[in-house]
Formats: structure tokens, C-alpha cells, sequence
């Protein structure tokens, strides 16, 4: 019989979630209304530390509205880091704006500011100045904070700050989540913590969470009747998913700790291994939750294994690994959508391998993975 299998990273419950979820049955509020909902949003905005946090559906409802927030229009331009996944760009094109995508540069895989810079200046050229910057955290790692705010200053171009992988991750002791104009959460299945599905806004007001959450709750204008003068939508997280996201709230910074001792691991097993290097943050200013652990291969290094021979070895183990983002200028749906940098991320992309990082794993799926690369690399 084929060993279990080991997966990416998966709901790790602390415990208490139930409790929250059984007080909303027995309180009847079964709906995107009651107490789970208020105090999930409070757990957020205590542990952030500043900023006003409206929970959502998921946090691809998140990007959209926070977009709205932002103004973007049809007809806009929004310049949104290239290497991501597809959540970052696809609600652009729900606004039926246009998507401009930067590459990455090397030290945190994030949006590059020589490449930013270089595309407003030559979108302005083309009588386009770009509504909204799209920054990602992405795998858990803060983009170069500084640089893109100064780039953003220098242009008055807001950041919607894409945090859905980094909660618990922090530039210079300030949490993610909160370097945006707009900042956003998710809570999907394999996060840090999980809601089942889920996300959240984090607005710089209390006048804009609200705008969020009547946004997100179809418009509706305070009559005794349905009222709507403008365009709404359901996005409004249920308070049976918000019951769970208390309970995980309690387990965050443990789970967090969980994460990067699997960072820990991976750097210990690939240690006296040519040619495979894990991904870390370039100094001490970064706190990465690491959500994922990555890793990059070079062939040329590793007499020949690739970062694909890597991914099937672990498979027929039974154990689940991905490539990195395949960046989104190199999507089929994306493909004619303008395009600036010098090919880091697709870079990346050929030779980054995301390994199994979840907060639940256990000494046995770790001592599987290592046997499986220590077999691949002596071979």
C-alpha cells in the first residue's frame, strides 16, 4: 500500500475553532451578520496593529473591491507584479481595466522597482499614467517596502498591497498587510490560518472598511426597503467562517513558527547539496512566515537534475511539490498585455520548486522528503 500522501500545506486547526462555530449555531446567526464576524475583524486589526479590517469572501473579492476603493475604472492601467498567482491580476479585467506586468527582482522575488519605475515612465510616455500598483508578498516575503513607496511618492500612484501569503510576516517589526493604501488578507485552505475560504481588506480608515462592507454586502442603502444606487456584490465572509478564523487567530504565531522551522529543515537538508539553494530573505529587516518553502536548481550545478526531475522524484514518493508561480505575462489568458523587466521571473520559474511547508507536518513526512532528496542527489 502507497504511504499517505504529503501535500503542500493544508488546514491545520488549533482546537478551539469548533466552539466559535457551535456559538453561532446556538445564537442562530447563520448568515454574513453576527459576533464571530465583529471580533474576527478585531483579532486582525489587533494583531496588525493599525489599520481597519473589513472580512471578506476570499481574497480575490478583497483585490477587487480594494481596487474599487482605489478608483479604477475601465479603461484604466493597473502595474501588478508579473510573478504571482492569478488572483493579483484577474480582478483588473473584472473592472475592464488593463493589466501592466513588472518583473520580479532577485533578492525577495517581488516587484522590481528598476523595472516599476521604468514601465510609469513609459506608460506616462504613452499619455497613461497608472491608476493602482499591485506589490505581492509573495511566499510569506515582504517586497523591498522603501523603494516601491518612494517610486509610488515620486508618481502619486497608490499600492494595493497583496498580502495573501503573508500573514505574520513583518518589514522592520511592521506586520504586512500594512504597507499598502490598500492592503489584503486570504484565509483559503493552505494559508497560515484558515477560514475555508476567505479574505479580508485592511483599509487605512474606518470610513473605508465601512465603504467595504456596504460594497460587499450589495450596496444596500439603509432603507426599510432593498435600495441600491450603485453596483454591489456578495462578498461578505459568513459568521460560520469567521468562527473558525477566531479560533485560528489563537494558533496564528505558532503556526508561524511552525512554517519557518520547516524553512529550517529544508535548509539543513540542502546544505552539502550543489546546486540547490534555499529561498531566504536578504537581511534581518525581513520576517518572512514562510509560507512556502522554496528552493532554486541549477542544472549546471547538480550534474543534470533539474528542478522538474526534483518535482517527479518527490511524486512518486507520494509527496506533493509545484513550480513557483508561472508568472502572469507568460499566461495564455495574459499573453497580449504589456510587459517590463529582463526575465527574472521567468527565471524563477524554470528552476523554483515550492516543497511541502505546512505548520502540520510531522517528523515522519520530513524524514520521507529528506530520504527522497538525499536518493535523488546520490544517485
Amino acid at each position: 500500500m502507497a504511504e499517505n500522501k504529503i501535500w503542500l500545506s493544508t488546514p491545520h486547526m488549533g482546537g478551539t475553532e469548533q466552539k466559535y462555530i457551535q456559538e453561532a449555531f446556538d445564537s442562530n446567526w447563520i448568515a454574513p451578520i453576527g459576533l464571530n464576524l465583529t471580533v474576527f475583524e478585531q483579532n486582525l486589526e489587533n494583531y496588525l496593529g493599525l489599520g481597519n479590517v473589513a472580512v471578506l469572501n476570499s481574497g480575490t473579492a478583497a483585490i477587487h473591491l480594494g481596487l474599487i476603493l482605489l478608483g479604477v475604472e475601465s479603461g484604466d492601467e493597473v502595474l501588478c507584479q508579473s510573478m504571482t498567482f492569478s488572483a493579483s491580476a484577474n480582478p483588473i479585467l473584472y473592472l475592464g481595466a488593463t493589466p501592466v506586468f513588472i518583473d520580479s527582482e532577485p533578492e525577495t522575488w517581488n516587484l522590481c522597482p528598476v523595472a516599476l519605475e521604468a514601465a510609469i515612465v513609459d506608460r506616462i510616455a504613452k499619455g497613461k499614467i497608472p491608476k493602482v500598483i499591485i506589490a505581492v508578498d509573495l511566499y510569506g516575503t515582504p517586497y523591498k517596502i522603501e523603494a516601491i513607496r518612494a517610486i509610488a511618492e515620486r508618481y502619486g500612484i497608490p499600492i494595493l498591497e497583496d498580502s495573501a501569503e503573508a500573514l505574520g510576516s513583518c518589514y522592520k517589526g511592521q506586520k504586512c498587510g500594512t504597507f499598502g493604501d490598500i492592503s489584503v488578507l486570504s484565509f483559503n485552505g493552505g494559508k497560515v490560518i484558515t477560514t475555508s475560504g476567505g479574505g479580508a481588506i485592511v483599509a487605512n480608515s474606518a470610513v473605508l472598511k465601512q465603504r467595504a462592507i456596504f460594497l460587499a454586502t450589495q450596496a444596500r442603502e439603509e432603507t426599510p426597503h432593498f435600495e441600491h444606487t450603485e453596483i454591489g456584490y456578495n462578498y461578505r465572509m459568513s459568521n460560520i467562517c469567521a468562527g473558525i478564523g477566531r479560533g485560528q487567530m489563537e494558533v496564528l504565531d505558532a503556526h508561524v513558527i511552525l512554517r519557518r522551522e520547516m524553512h529550517e529543515f529544508y535548509v539543513g537538508v540542502f546544505k552539502d547539496i550543489a546546486g540547490v539553494t534555499v529561498f531566504t530573505v536578504p537581511n534581518d529587516h525581513f520576517f518572512s512566515n514562510y509560507w512556502l518553502s522554496t528552493v532554486l536548481i541549477d542544472p549546471k550545478k547538480t550534474l543534470g537534475i533539474t528542478r522538474e526531475a526534483m518535482r517527479l522524484a518527490l511524486e512518486k514518493a507520494n509527496v506533493e511539490s509545484r513550480p513557483l508561480w508561472k508568472p502572469m505575462h507568460l499566461q495564455p489568458v495574459f499573453r497580449d498585455f504589456p510587459y517590463y523587466g529582463n526575465a527574472i521571473a521567468e527565471t524563477l520559474f524554470a528552476n523554483g520548486l515550492c516543497l511541502p511547508s505546512g505548520s502540520n507536518l510531522t517528523e515522519e513526512d520530513r524524514s520521507r522528503i529528506k530520504a527522497v532528496v538525499f536518493n535523488l542527489f546520490s544517485a
